[in-house]
């Protein structure tokens, strides 16, 4: 077989390509844009955010690395014994998705403070991965809004990282 590559035929050039259109829907052809000073705000206080976020996630990421099976016993509180099979390979699919958020949230908190190209990036990457989550667990709600909100946000903001 012959091999062809194109722009829009690897992982990279597919990324860029929903970026592109992201931009596009949020940021050219939305319905209101930011004002200018909120959208300082925003990047004034993205790194606190960030690690708040991270340390949100911290418990998350030990229960990846096996705490989780100390606080077992007490998973009836939260819904785990109701019989549905697959709970707990949901559970692991949405800690390992968790892990991952965590992980770009931490490396995008040094940039952010210098507003980095590469930390708006990371963030970016989160918050896509953070949509493949909601459409592997099924959750349409976060999909549509956490995804799309999520996603407004950066891409109004995107311009203050260079």
């Amino acid at each position: 077989m012959a091999k062809t590559t194109s722009d829009k035929a690897d992982f990279g050039g597919a990324l860029k390509n929903l970026e592109g259109t992201l931009e596009e829907y949020l940021v050219k052809k939305a319905p209101f844009q930011l004002p200018e000073n909120v959208k300082e705000i925003i990047v004034k206080f993205a790194p606190y955010l960030a690690i708040l976020g991270v340390v949100m996630g911290i418990p998350g990421v030990l229960a990846l690395l096996g705490a989780g099976t100390i606080l077992a016993p007490l998973g009836f509180v939260g819904g785990m014994m109701t019989g549905r099979p697959f709970l707990g390979i949901g559970f692991i699919i949405n800690v390992l998705f968790l892990g991952a958020i965590v992980l770009l949230e931490a490396l995008a908190i040094p940039g952010l403070f210098s507003r980095s190209k590469k930390a708006w990036t990371f963030l970016y990457w989160s918050a896509l991965v953070g949509v493949v989550q909601n459409i592997v667990s099924f959750n349409v709600g976060g999909l549509v809004i956490g995804g799309l909100i999520s996603m407004y946000f950066l891409f109004q903001v995107k311009e203050y990282y260079k």
